[in-house]
């Protein structure tokens, strides 16, 4: 069943995408076709997007004072006192609007792109390729999406009351500037959307054969500090709490992609084969004598007429 699947995905699927060779120039006036129809429909959902952009910052300000609660799958409210938003200057509140609304005009075209992507470069892949690029850019797709909801239902709330309650106890009174706000809050979403990608980027380079398990595991101690060197520079404010927890789910994706990696290693060639095909060819010069006289001998049937005086 698995084999009439594959060749029916073969036939229908992947062989009508073929095309015959192009020259430079009918390439990239295909790209430019392809990625002005991309940057059209993205401009198209933005309209859409800005319109309800003053709710989807209100959703954006959902994590500041409630936490999420999964037993009950709603929003609770926090006892952190109401925090007032201001901005700073005459055209911030536009631009905010204008910056999340793109943001998420461009979420919502992203399965366009990405389709426009693909019919770009799938004439150009062979059949295992095009058998590997698809999964692995909806996997990917679906990574980066689950580290956006992550961040958002869980990282965020925990940050956000950490650094507010925090404020409040030492007696300042909380005021926050909506671009400070969004520039955190979509920061956090961005990052933690490419930290759910680290076990499919070492599961690729398991794949190509650049790294494998145990050279993974021989790294350990390093990719831990590695994880928090990467988290306070990405890290918004300089406190350790955020820190921890933008370097801990690194670390532990990071065990997940040597697991990974484990079950995608490229296979080595075995030792007999890597030197049987590294051994030089056989030649009359490299051969020894006797083994160059057999093959010479065995080639024709001919006997030569020996020179110089017969024994009598």
């Amino acid at each position: 069943m698995l084999n009439d699947f594959n060749r029916w995905l073969q036939d229908s699927v992947f062989k009508p995408l073929e095309d015959k060779k192009m020259p430079v120039m009918e390439h990239l006036v295909e790209l430019q076709v392809r990625l002005t129809r991309a940057v059209i429909v993205t401009a198209i959902v933005f309209v859409v997007t800005f319109f309800y952009a003053d709710a989807l910052v209100k959703w954006l300000r959902i994590p500041l004072q409630n936490m999420f609660v999964p037993s009950t799958l709603s929003w609770e409210p926090t006892d952190l006192p109401t925090v007032p938003f201001v901005f700073l200057a005459p055209g911030e509140a536009l631009w905010q609007n204008v910056k999340v609304a793109g943001l998420f005009a461009v979420v919502l075209a992203t399965p366009y792109i990405l389709l426009e992507f693909w019919q770009f470069v799938v004439p150009g892949l062979h059949v295992q390729e095009r058998r590997f690029v698809g999964p692995f850019v909806m996997l990917s797709t679906l990574a980066f999406l689950a580290g956006v909801t992550f961040s958002f239902f869980f990282v965020l709330p925990f940050a956000l009351n950490f650094l507010i309650s925090y404020g409040v106890n030492a007696g300042f009174i909380p005021q926050l500037s909506i671009a400070q706000y969004v520039g955190f809050a979509l920061w956090f979403l961005l990052v933690f959307g490419l930290i759910f990608e680290v076990p499919l980027a070492i599961t690729l380079m398991a794949k190509l054969g650049w790294v494998d398990a145990p050279f993974l595991r021989r790294y350990r101690k390093w990719a831990l500090l590695g994880a928090f060197i990467i988290a306070a520079i990405l890290t918004p404010t300089p406190d350790p709490f955020n820190q921890c927890l933008m370097a801990l789910p690194m670390y532990v994706f990071y065990e997940v992609g040597i697991i990974s990696a484990g079950f995608f290693n490229k296979k080595k060639p075995a030792p007999e084969e890597s030197a049987a095909a590294d051994a030089p060819p056989l030649t009359p010069a490299t051969m020894p004598a006797g083994a160059a006289r057999m093959s010479k001998s065995g080639d024709s049937e001919y006997v030569g007429v020996p020179t110089g005086n017969p024994r009598r």
